[in-house]
């Protein structure tokens, strides 16, 4: 009977009787629809991009519409057609691109980027200072621009969420690198991360007791290793212990018994960031010399200068050196190395800001409802919102609240 039944099937879609109807999603008309531009990163070895294309069909069926160069979610293996079957439109000019209304970016853009943007478009990109100069600044004030600082948002926890999201991949990735380079593969002493029955574990020195720091340990104890961490803050390390929920060795920075750690250990990570300006070197040429042969040293702070003394800027394609036969790894942007990881991450932050700039009818109206979006505001309408900023860089400063009612 069953048999039957599929023969007569077969017979009738072969006549063409049977026929597909497309259906069509429904996609709601918003009155505050936004145009969302995505260019592809041009800086150097700079893997991520912003939104995912799940979250580009978030947007679209919200009834906004995003506008994405070619290629430019290729290096986080993302293709075009993903962005494009998401309701994405892929465009090749980067002129078109830099013509939507919001241009949400990693990168800070490029001056040759700048000069492609239009009056008092908003800008959603990284700030960093380290590498911005006076002249970068004035040609975006004017253009304009309404720029958010994504360093600097904030949750509804207080916390930096971009700036804890990467920190806790960097810090998982760091314990990753530093498995591959105590290889036999990359030179290293052939050790595997972690202990076994009768084999004693791997040592690892982490100093700096944040999140990078805070999510190394976590890592490297889950992978058996003997995990040793510095801070000079009690406060720091104790929140460490309770975080990590287990007993890790903690010290402040006393310098014999940090030396006499670093001289016996196998793998050391200097996660130790500076609120402002260069972070400090603690660990200085000499001690790095009295370490054992083909030991690691990973500097997550070399973005801040580095905390070693023996530290020097490395990349993803040449990411090591030896000095005194010590493996340095030395790469700014480790989050890059994962970077469809680090973008689902950002996405999650970054998506639902742009609904909210659609649901509050504007930019102004979102970060006037929300204290931690407004404290990422560091340029509207081409004035510097940002004392520290305009303090930096000699630029006038204009109170936010006073501007805009000044505006009105």
């Amino acid at each position: 009977m069953a048999t039957g039944i599929r023969e007569g099937m077969a017979d009738i879609a072969r006549q063409g009787l049977l026929q597909t109807q497309e259906a069509t999603l429904e996609t709601r008309n918003r009155k505050n629809s936004l145009n969302i531009g995505i260019p592809k990163e041009i800086s150097f070895q700079e893997n991520r991009i912003a939104l995912t294309p799940l979250s580009v069909a978030l947007l679209v069926n919200n009834g906004h519409h995003v506008i994405l160069e070619s290629g430019a979610g290729i290096a986080a293996n993302f293709s075009d057609s993903e962005y494009a079957e998401q309701g994405a439109k892929i465009v090749y000019d980067k002129k078109e691109v830099f013509d939507a209304d919001i241009i949400v970016k990693i990168a800070p853009p490029m001056l040759e980027e700048i000069a492609m943007m239009h009056k008092g478009q908003t800008l959603i990109s990284s700030l960093q200072t380290g590498t911005l100069k006076q002249d970068y600044l004035k040609a975006l004030m004017q253009k304009k621009i309404n720029a958010l600082c994504f360093e600097n948002l904030r949750d509804e926890g207080n916390v930096l969420s971009v700036v804890r999201a990467m920190s806790e991949i960097v810090g998982s990735t760091s314990i990753l690198i530093a498995a591959e380079y105590l290889s036999n593969v990359t030179g290293g002493k052939g050790l595997m991360l972690g202990g076994f029955t009768g084999v004693p574990p791997t040592e690892i020195v982490i100093l700096g007791a944040g999140t990078v720091g805070e999510y190394a340990a976590r890592t490297a104890l889950a992978l058996g290793a003997e995990v040793k961490v510095f801070d000079s803050s009690i406060y720091r390390l104790r929140r460490l212990q309770n975080n990590l929920g287990s007993r890790v060795f903690t010290s402040v920075m006393q310098p014999i018994v940090l030396n006499k750690a670093i001289i016996t250990c196998d793998v050391v990570i200097g996660a130790i960031r500076a609120s402002h300006g260069r972070s400090p070197c603690v660990v200085m040429e000499e001690t790095v010399a009295r370490m054992k042969p083909h030991s690691v040293v990973i500097d997550i702070s070399i973005d801040q200068g580095g905390c070693f003394e023996t530290s020097e800027v490395t990349n993803h394609t040449n990411p090591t050196f030896r000095k005194y036969d010590v493996i340095h790894y030395c790469v700014p942007n480790i989050a890059s190395r994962v970077p469809r990881t680090a973008s689902y991450a950002l996405t999650n932050i970054f998506a639902p800001i742009l609904l909210d700039i659609g649901e509050f009818g504007g930019l102004m109206n979102m970060v006037w409802n929300n204290p931690g979006i407004r404290e990422a505001l560091y340029m509207y309408q081409g004035n510097c919102t940002n004392k520290d900023l305009a303090d930096m860089f000699s630029l006038p400063f204009k109170d936010l609240e006073l501007l805009v009612i000044s505006n009105q």
